[in-house]
């Protein structure tokens, strides 16, 4: 008070607009933040639905999988969760390699995009191959769990 007292009545408005524009810098700053650790989160969901295709995890899979997913496969072969699974389980799907690049995590309240490329080595029925593609990810944050509902990847042309 001491200080208000010194600068007068006529410098409290500015005064208060000071303390706010510092909070509400201060709520921004916090916001983003949250923001970027949970876009962390989620990134490292992508990474470990990465890594159990490879590693064939079937129940890390199942639990990072929504019910509903759908997976539109580089060939245009459209998958649910169930069917997807199956083709691992059976064999009949492998994925060997799978190498992300440029990916970038967006959120949008609880729903984030993650979009990137990948090198891809699989098996489909025993016949290897290696590609390249570029896929856009859906996801919905559920019960605090990050869960893959969507999955498109689009083949790209051999360099």
């Amino acid at each position: 008070m001491k200080h208000l007292r010194v600068l007068g009545l006529a410098a409290l408005p500015t005064a208060i607009f000071a303390v706010t524009a510092l909070l509400l810098a201060g709520a921004g700053t916090a916001r983003a933040l949250a923001a970027g650790q949970e876009e962390r989160v989620l990134s490292d969901t992508e990474s470990r639905r990465f890594e159990a295709m490879t590693k064939g995890d079937l129940a890390t899979l199942d639990g990072l999988l929504a019910e509903e997913m759908t997976y539109t496969h580089s060939t245009g072969q459209l998958e649910t969760k169930q069917q997807f699974l199956d083709d691992l389980r059976s064999g009949k799907l492998k994925y060997e390699f799978i190498a992300p690049e440029d990916v970038l995590v967006r959120l949008y309240g609880s729903a984030g995009v993650v979009t990137g490329r990948a090198r891809m080595q699989v098996r489909m029925q025993g016949q290897a191959l290696g590609f390249q593609i570029r896929y856009t990810d859906v996801y919905a944050k559920r019960n605090g769990r990050w869960r893959l509902v969507a999955w498109q990847s689009t083949r790209l042309p051999e360099p």
